[in-house]
């Protein structure tokens, strides 16, 4: 009871007409940021919080805002799917199976429409989860010293480049990356200056807002400066929406497929480092050798087919916000983005976060379930309009993203040296991602690699200098095997489940073209 006393409280904080608009406005953006290709909801995200707090916006608000971004961007990935054959993001990609062969078939109307109730079904219900399984989580993480927050970091780091990854040296790399730039400015401890060269500006470290700001949005802009691409992206779909609302009929048949793939996308957003992508996999195909094992419907406009993985992806999405909010490790790259907004908002996610700021996580999760009604509302009627987004020309977008970052970023700092050094991780980015080293791990090793170089110094202090106590405790050790087994389980795995997605694509859309 006590549980939905709390949640009660939180609908008190959500239903405020302040906080009501932010989160219709944060659902309509995120939804016009998902159904561009390659956006996708870390860069949306990224993208808004200049905005978020040049606005002085409170902490709630700020929060409702932003996650509201990051749940209609998983609703808006659908879009370019299903219209274009080209998914928004990677977890989008599984839809592309057979909502594109129903747009083909004249039914695109629909299959927008099943696929924003399936995104509403996922994400109702793993928030649903969040509300139940987050508070437990918290007496579990009480049981916690320095040596097992230690350990957790370096479990999320991990773990961090998900079972979908080909290649964890890269991971690897970018989290060392992230962790020595953590490093620069003041030693916690002695107070010595670190790797700052003289740079007065360096002597309070690097905000991660600058960072991550630089890594994501403006390195898309350089990408696109790079190739030059001024064409709308949806230049070459002449797609017919056809009728919106699909028959109760097929709505009945896909009912058991949302049922089973929310729960199989809420514990891979749960587990660390799995993530969007494998529930989304994992849902089309456990559903697709449920219900069609000999291929004569999945691949040709099964509707199943694109519920499976748009339910899998977005309860995976609610499902990653329980370990940030109950532990402070995010599940995926998205909510190691809102894990910066709220060390920016001087709010440490955590064991603490439901005891000391009771207002802010439970007036979230209210915000979230509105939300959610809130997509629902949108996505069916406004399908025609979200459509047109993808003939936005590039050559208009990316300069509205780059002046969003330079004017949110000097609005914050007020600082000519932030926006260089803005400009500076824009460049870094640019060529990590040209090599394929996911920029993800860069934040967090920035987010974390403070408090884990605290906590391992407590740990030594307390230890008396004796590194046996990071496996000192039964937690500790059951810790570090579900962290190698992670960081090792991609090495073997990781080509497997990537090849196998891409295959399935590919046969998908061979036989679509016979």
């Amino acid at each position: 009871m006590e549980i939905f006393s709390s949640l009660a409280d939180g609908f008190t904080v959500a239903l405020t007409t302040q906080n009501l608009f932010l989160a219709l406005l944060g659902c309509f953006l995120g939804t016009l940021m998902g159904a561009l290709p390659g956006l996708g909801p870390a860069n949306g995200v990224a993208i808004l919080i200049p905005i978020a707090f040049s606005l002085g916006l409170g902490p709630t608000p700020s929060l409702i805002l932003l996650t509201s971004v990051y749940y209609g961007a998983m609703y808006g990935g659908r879009i370019s799917s299903i219209l274009l054959n080209i998914p928004g993001d990677e977890p989008a990609m599984m839809t592309c199976l057979d909502g594109y062969p129903m747009a083909r078939q004249g039914k695109a109307g629909e299959a927008l429409s099943l696929s924003g109730i399936a995104s509403f079904v996922g994400a109702f219900f793993a928030t649903c989860g969040l509300v139940l399984l987050a508070p437990q989580l918290v007496k579990i993480a009480l049981l916690f010293g320095p040596a097992e927050y230690f350990v957790l970091f370096t479990l999320a780091f991990a773990t961090l480049g998900g079972i979908s990854s080909t290649n964890q040296a890269k991971s690897a790399f970018a989290a060392a990356l992230g962790l020595g730039i953590a490093m620069i400015g003041s030693d916690s401890q002695t107070g010595s200056q670190r790797f700052t060269f003289g740079e007065i500006h360096l002597f309070d470290g690097i905000d991660f807002l600058i960072a991550i700001v630089g890594l994501f949005a403006l390195s898309e802009v350089f990408i696109f400066l790079e190739h030059h691409r001024g064409d709308a992206v949806g230049r070459k779909g002449g797609m017919q929406i056809g009728r919106l609302l699909p028959d109760l009929a097929v709505l009945r048949r896909c009912v058991p497929t949302m049922g089973r793939s929310t729960i199989i996308g809420f514990i891979s957003g749960v587990l660390p480092g799995a993530g969007a992508s494998l529930g989304s996999f994992l849902s089309y195909s456990l559903e697709k050798s449920a219900v069609d094992r000999d291929g004569k419907t999945f691949g040709k406009g099964d509707p199943r087919g694109v519920v499976a993985p748009e339910v899998g992806n977005n309860a995976a999405s609610g499902g990653a916000l329980v370990p940030m909010l109950a532990l402070g490790v995010p599940g995926s790259g998205t909510t190691a983005v809102l894990l910066a907004v709220l060390l920016q908002l001087n709010i440490t996610p955590g064991p603490l976060l439901f005891q000391k700021n009771p207002d802010v996580v439970w007036g979230l999760i209210a915000a979230l379930f509105i939300g959610n009604f809130m997509l629902l509302a949108l996505n069916i009627p406004l399908v025609g309009l979200f459509t047109r987004v993808l003939l936005v020309p590039t050559r208009i977008l990316m300069p509205v993203v780059a002046m969003i970052s330079f004017m949110g970023i000097y609005g914050i700092t007020g600082s000519t040296f932030d926006v260089m050094l803005m400009v500076g991780f824009g460049l870094l980015g640019w060529v990590l991602r040209k090599l394929d080293v996911p920029l993800v791990p860069i934040i967090l090793g920035i987010l974390l690699g403070n408090e884990m170089e605290v906590n391992l110094r407590r740990a030594m202090t307390i230890s008396d200098g004796d590194w046996s106590i990071l496996v000192g405790s039964p937690l500790a050790v059951i810790l570090w095997v579900i962290a190698i087994t992670g960081f090792l389980l991609p090495i073997f795995l990781g080509a497997r489940v990537k090849n196998r997605m891409k295959k399935d694509r590919l046969i998908e859309e061979m036989d679509a073209a016979d």
